[in-house]
């Protein structure tokens, strides 16, 4: 009997720093070629995961510039000799704070400036795999999520949580941007999606719309009504 195709997509999830957040190893298993997506922190885990799967990493995505997400990624990128890659520039005021957010919290974190900045509709590659850049600000303004259809695969940061939503009282941050991102740029991808979150466990965009208590379609509906029941002014 003949082997199974693999997937063209695997990943692998390495939570990293004192915020647990979820760094993710993706890579196109017809090259074994990778990629990091918010390499945070915690280098040698990182490297030692990479190693263990496999990958030669080729590049270095960033969702967007928060210091647990991306403070190690401009070291990393130095140390390998990779590209980085996102988030939008939105987020650029992020990044160049990245030192004295990681001295905060006693993170090893350094400033950087990415390779490529990524907009709204923007592909990135990873090996022969291209994945779609969806630009969705509210947690930070410059956020982005990356989209691979054909596994149904989205990686999304810190916009959306199995039963949760990103926060939105950091500096420029919009509870009604983080609302709509998610309702009419995620959902319309379909309730099959698997999204990996920047903490926690995995969930699908279906059982979001069903069981989040912020933006499933229940909690939408009853504040559509609000809304309208309350009337103008």
């Amino acid at each position: 009997m003949a082997e199974p195709t693999p997937p063209p997509l695997r990943a692998a999830i390495v939570p990293v720093t004192p915020f647990q957040q979820n760094c993710s190893l993706i890579w196109c298993t017809k090259t074994m070629r990778g990629a990091l997506v918010d390499a945070g922190g915690d280098l040698d885990r990182l490297k030692l995961a990479v190693e263990r799967a496999g990958v030669t990493l080729e590049k270095l995505l960033v969702t967007h510039g928060h210091m647990d997400h991306c403070g190690a990624t401009g070291t990393l990128a130095k140390e390998l000799g990779l590209p980085i890659e996102g988030p939008h520039p939105d987020d650029l005021f992020w990044l160049d704070q990245l030192e004295e957010s990681g001295a905060r919290f006693g993170i090893p974190s350094e400033n950087f400036l990415p390779d490529r900045w990524l907009k709204d509709g923007d592909k990135v590659s990873v090996g022969e795999l291209e994945l779609d850049v969806i630009h969705c600000p509210g947690h930070t303004p410059g956020h982005v999520v990356f989209y691979h259809a054909p596994s149904d695969l989205a990686i999304v940061g810190d916009v959306l949580f199995q039963g949760s939503i990103g926060r939105t009282d950091f500096p420029r941050g919009n509870h009604q941007d983080l609302l709509d991102s998610i309702t009419q740029k995620l959902w319309p991808l379909g309730n099959e999606v698997m999204f990996i979150p920047g903490h926690g466990e995995t969930s699908t965009f279906g059982a979001e719309r069903r069981n989040n208590p912020f933006v499933g379609d229940h909690a939408m509906r009853y504040a559509a009504r609000m809304v309208q029941d309350q009337g103008p002014g």
